[in-house]
């Protein structure tokens, strides 16, 4: 039986599914996972291939954004009882990198989805991945998803507030970045803003809504996740603390005085965002690899309307929706903060 499995992972809904469907099958085989993510080669495609082009620039994925997807999926791993590590390849020969990886950290099975990156291609993609997999002598097991299911909306909805949130944190990790790189001092009203939606949106109204929704239904219907269920309400209570070690690092930086001051400060901050990234990752990982398969699985089409008008009834938390943010702190938009992400980190 299988004892390693390589598990390439991108930046879709579906990957977010496979991460799921590869823990669980590790799990009954007792295997241990590595999660591998490399760029698609979208400049060796053909020219004509526009849909092609026009996915590729849309999942777009830079750097902090990659931490991210292998921290979310080993925390998904780790929920599950299934040991794990992570690796991210380079960008040219995306079919040999897979393979490559699977070779070089022992896997003895490629665990893959059946369609990556939205495009129409993907089946030439697979075709090669797996030619080159025959010739390593390495199986390939591919993960279809079936029908679409009553629950896709409200599932779509949640997980579009993850990323929103991860949007709103990585604007605020990359302010930092170029402030540090121009030896400047981070835009105070951006990071005013990224507080107050950690604050008011995510701790305020998020968490609520899955403990008094997702949660409280899916408990009624099995006790198999009750511990995990737990664990997450006691993160909720832990991410409140982080948020407010965060809203008191923006303080400090503003109230600072003096170079050697203000450095120190803005030190403190980056090292408590960092923190506050890295266990939302992990924590995210939590409820999209564990608890949303399992609400898929033991919740009725009742609950998910129950669910579904819960978290559809705001649309502030997403980036598709307007957020006004309180006077004086800019911009009233939450897409307004993702926009830091396309400055270049110079110092000219």
């Amino acid at each position: 039986m299988y004892r390693h499995l390589l598990v390439p992972i991108d930046a879709t809904d579906l990957s977010a599914e496979l991460v799921a469907n590869a823990v669980d099958f590790a799990g009954s085989v007792s295997a241990r996972i590595t999660f591998f993510y490399t760029a698609p080669d979208y400049a060796g495609m053909p020219c004509g291939d526009t849909e092609a082009r026009t996915a590729g620039a849309a999942t777009g994925v830079h750097a902090g954004q990659v931490r991210e997807l292998l921290a979310k999926a080993e925390g998904a791993a780790h929920a599950n009882g299934v040991p794990c590590d992570s690796m991210q390849g380079c960008n040219e020969g995306r079919q040999g990198a897979i393979v490559a990886a699977a070779q070089g950290r022992g896997c003895d099975l490629i665990f893959m989805a059946s369609h990556i990156d939205g495009i129409r291609t993907a089946m030439a993609f697979f075709s090669e991945t797996i030619d080159a997999a025959a010739h390593a002598g390495l199986p390939v097991l591919l993960f279809a998803r079936g029908a679409v299911q009553p629950p896709t909306r409200a599932i779509a909805t949640i997980r579009d507030e993850h990323r929103s949130l991860s949007a709103v944190l990585h604007a605020g990790m990359n302010a930092l970045a170029v402030a540090r790189a121009r030896g400047d001092v981070p835009d105070p009203a951006l990071m005013d803003a990224v507080v107050y939606y950690l604050e008011r949106m995510r701790v305020a109204q998020h968490h609520p809504r899955e403990e008094d929704h997702l949660f409280r239904r899916l408990k009624a219907r099995t006790s198999a996740f009750d511990a995990e269920i737990d664990e997450l309400e006691r993160q909720h209570d832990k991410d409140r603390h982080l948020v407010a070690v965060v809203a008191r690092r923006v303080r400090a930086v503003s109230a600072a005085i003096g170079d050697e001051a203000r450095a120190s400060a803005i030190r403190a901050l980056e090292n408590a965002v960092s923190h506050y990234a890295a266990f939302i990752w992990e924590h995210l990982g939590r409820e999209e690899g564990v608890i949303l398969p399992a609400a898929r699985r033991y919740l009725t089409v009742a609950d998910w309307a129950d669910i579904d008008a819960a978290f559809a009834s705001d649309a502030s938390l997403r980036i598709g929706g307007c957020v006004e943010m309180h006077s004086g702190h800019p911009p009233s938009h939450v897409f307004d903060l993702t926009r830091s992400l396309d400055e270049p980190m110079s110092s000219s």
